[in-house]
């Protein structure tokens, strides 16, 4: 079987500062706007999507209303230290300043309104160890 379309919905008890982290930070763009969901895309490619869902909304099990756990959603931006200026700049929540990681990206880690963790990458060099061990 052939997947027409996939995305994540995080759940939210404020779908506004929800969507306005992302359309803010990431420049993304409303496509839907609901009291119960939004759904948004890219702007650079419609196919790159992300829902926002009501946390207490009844199609929500309600054995999965809390706070996210085990789950992060990664965004790969051309410039990590940029965007870490801008969510300085608007004060959000910063979990991990941007550093470079040993495969060869640069990373900084932020929680959304809804407490989901983000993980805002770049490329950068592999470490040279890293490079040895694909030998």
């Amino acid at each position: 079987m052939s997947i027409v379309r996939a995305f994540v919905s995080v759940f939210s008890e404020s779908l506004p500062e929800t969507r306005d982290f992302y359309v803010e930070l990431f420049g993304w763009r409303v496509d839907f706007d609901s009291d119960w969901f939004v759904h948004l895309q890219a702007r650079e490619n419609a196919a790159i999507e992300l829902g926002i869902l009501r946390r207490d909304h009844e199609i929500v099990p309600e054995a999965f209303r809390g706070a996210p756990a085990g789950t992060m959603i990664t965004i790969v931006v051309p410039d990590v230290d940029a965007l870490h200026d801008i969510a300085v700049g608007r004060g959000l929540e910063i979990v991990e300043p941007p550093r470079d990681l040993f495969y060869g990206q640069r990373r900084m880690l932020l929680r959304d309104p809804s407490g989901t963790l983000v993980d805002v990458s770049s490329e950068c060099a592999p470490s040279a160890e890293f490079l040895a061990s694909l030998r």
